[in-house]
């Protein structure tokens, strides 16, 4: 991978493994919304910015090479050798093999893990335009702004402080639904009982998931999905509808409840498992396989 600068923006040269609608397509990301020309504009790490892939090239928009090397390179798992995974994932069944091939371009962004704590709360029995009206409706009222982007006004995700200036009925008018409660009394613990959640980055996974479980709204996938897209636990394994017909379809757990099928899952694909379970969970939602 060679990385050029251009005007306010960088291209990068010859990457593999990665195409945009893979990654901002696959359920780990709210703020990324694809344009009229096929690219991607996005809310992360408190910047705005618009990636498009041209043949081999990926090119980001309103970044300059410092915030590449400092923010973009980790934040896109970039040193990660995806080709190694991937064919090392498509060994282990066919199954697995055909959503690796269909969804080769996915990568698990490394994002911060409180605006995941609270988006994935956001996220529980909703559809995905609405978890991210509510999530712009947040950023819009109690983050800061980051400026004006190709006519269009951005706003970082709040911090807890900021989002804690916000009350339970505010949070309803941000159209969050019953999880108004939950995500005011989750701000509140994470100021009141001073909750250091870069330190789970540092846990081991079944402390993290047992940590995050404290929380009010959040349940075992959700946690699994807050460990594996915010806290860097890749051996996550989030067992939502489509994963579980995922692994009704594939892998014999008919009869199996929601926490028997999420050890399975995690034993059956050891420490790649939140890997397996993107590559999966993009597969059978986009062909609909297993839908009745």
């Amino acid at each position: 991978m060679k990385i050029k600068e251009v005007e306010n923006g960088i291209i990068l040269e010859g990457v593999e493994d990665f195409e945009p609608a893979h990654v901002f397509d696959c359920g780990q990301c709210f703020r990324w919304i694809r344009q009229d020309d096929g690219s991607y504009t996005g809310v992360a790490m408190g910047r705005v910015i618009n990636v498009s892939k041209l043949g081999d090239d990926i090119h980001i928009d309103n970044t300059s090479l410092e915030d590449f090397e400092n923010i973009w390179y980790e934040y896109f798992d970039l040193g990660r050798d995806y080709k190694a995974l991937k064919k090392d994932l498509a060994k282990h069944d066919e199954n697995l093999k055909k959503a690796v091939d269909f969804g080769q371009g996915i990568r698990i962004l490394q994002q911060d893990g409180w605006e995941m704590l609270i988006s994935f709360i956001i996220s529980s029995n909703n559809r995905i335009p609405m978890i991210q009206r509510a999530i712009n409706n947040i950023s819009e009222s109690y983050g800061r702004k980051i400026g004006t982007y190709r006519g269009q006004d951005y706003y970082a995700f709040p911090t807890p402080e900021d989002l804690a200036q916000a009350s339970i009925e505010d949070l309803r008018e941000c159209k969050t639904g019953f999880r108004d409660k939950y995500i005011y009394h989750t701000t509140r613990a994470v100021l009141d009982e001073k909750i250091d959640l870069k330190a789970f980055v540092g846990m081991e996974p079944e402390l993290c998931h047992k940590e995050l479980l404290k929380f009010k709204g959040v349940g075992a996938k959700v946690a699994d999905c807050i460990a594996l897209f915010g806290m860097r636990k890749y051996n996550s394994f989030p067992v939502d509808v489509w994963v579980k017909r995922v692994m009704q379809e594939f892998y014999g757990a008919d009869d199996m409840s929601l926490p028997k099928m999420r050890k399975y899952g995690m034993d059956l694909f050891g420490e790649d498992a939140g890997f397996a379970q993107q590559y999966l969970f993009y597969y059978v939602r986009e062909l609909e396989i297993g839908k009745k």
